[in-house]
């Protein structure tokens, strides 16, 4: 008598076995994976967890439900930081345009040095936020700063930059912009050069001038590259911290009217002992953040071409 093997054996005789290279390929992308999933994922779990909890002064935490949500939501500080932040990511991306219009004037043909005007402009990214903060509060000190000596130089007085609430906050912005300038430029400058010189040659053939072939042929072809540093231009202002934190003193009278989301966040959760509640503020910037990234994402369609 036959013995015919079973439906279930055949199928699992006959199923093909992964190749090679796909195995392979998981292990090298394993170590990745683990990782952001240890150092993201759940990190991200554990902050949507506590900010649903309240933690006691000896250690140990508590549920509590949506009290934290209900304090950071109505808690003035809380609207003041978000207006701030806003502000950080407007100037943010003013950067974008100084940035173009630089990488347009260093495209020039026949240029020189353009590689010593490119190290330049890098180099206040690639330097620490530490030191770019003390260099500047430097510079804005209304006693013997940099700034209110030239100004004194055309009669202008000077005026104390980061301890003003009318003017700190545009100062620091004025740095962020400063210490960007160089990143977006180095994007700019190659989407530009990729663009073929044929296209600006035809332009010129039919009489446009130098602000026309920009409009009509630079623009519309580095929209890419604007649409990708304006996305990273916004995920970076809204967790400005570093310079804030650096310029701004705990004593400095213009402090509240700096503070950022984030340097809130810091002040809650690491010097007031407030865990419960700077948790619920990171995973609502998180939300916005992601909001906004999504928004661009959506709205790119719309003027973003692909050649």
């Amino acid at each position: 008598m036959a013995v015919f093997p079973s439906t279930a054996a055949a199928q699992a005789r006959n199923k093909p076995r992964r190749p090679r290279s796909q195995r392979a390929a998981y292990l090298f992308i394993a170590p990745i994976a683990i990782g952001f999933a240890v150092f993201y994922i759940w990190p991200l779990l554990q902050t949507f967890y506590f900010s649903f909890t309240s933690f006691g002064v000896f250690g140990g935490n508590s549920w509590i439900g949506g009290e934290n949500y209900e304090r950071v939501l109505q808690d003035v500080t809380v609207g003041r930081a978000l207006l701030n932040t806003l502000l950080y990511t407007v100037m943010g991306l003013i950067t974008l345009p100084v940035s173009i219009i630089i990488a347009e004037l260093l495209n020039r043909p026949g240029l020189r040095g353009v590689a010593i005007y490119r190290a330049l402009y890098f180099l206040p990214f690639v330097t620490l936020p530490a030191a770019i903060g003390l260099l500047w509060n430097w510079l804005y000190n209304g006693d013997y700063g940099l700034i209110n000596e030239v100004l004194s130089w055309i009669g202008i007085d000077g005026r104390y930059w980061v301890s003003d609430p009318t003017t700190a906050a545009y100062a620091i912005g004025l740095v962020m912009i400063w210490s960007h300038v160089g990143y977006y430029l180095i994007i700019f400058l190659a989407g530009i050069k990729a663009i073929p010189r044929d296209y600006y040659e035809a332009a010129e053939l039919d009489g446009a001038g130098p602000v026309r072939r920009f409009v009509r042929i630079t623009l519309p072809l580095l929209s890419p590259s604007i649409f990708f540093t304006s996305v990273i231009s916004v995920i970076t202002s809204l967790q400005a911290f570093d310079l804030i934190y650096i310029m701004m003193s705990q004593r400095n009278p213009a402090l509240g009217s700096t503070q950022s989301i984030v340097t809130l966040f810091y002040k809650w959760a690491f010097e007031e002992n407030a865990q419960g509640p700077a948790a619920a503020l990171a995973f609502l910037l998180m939300l916005l953040i992601a909001a906004l990234t999504f928004l661009q994402f959506r709205l790119q369609k719309r003027w973003v071409h692909y050649a």
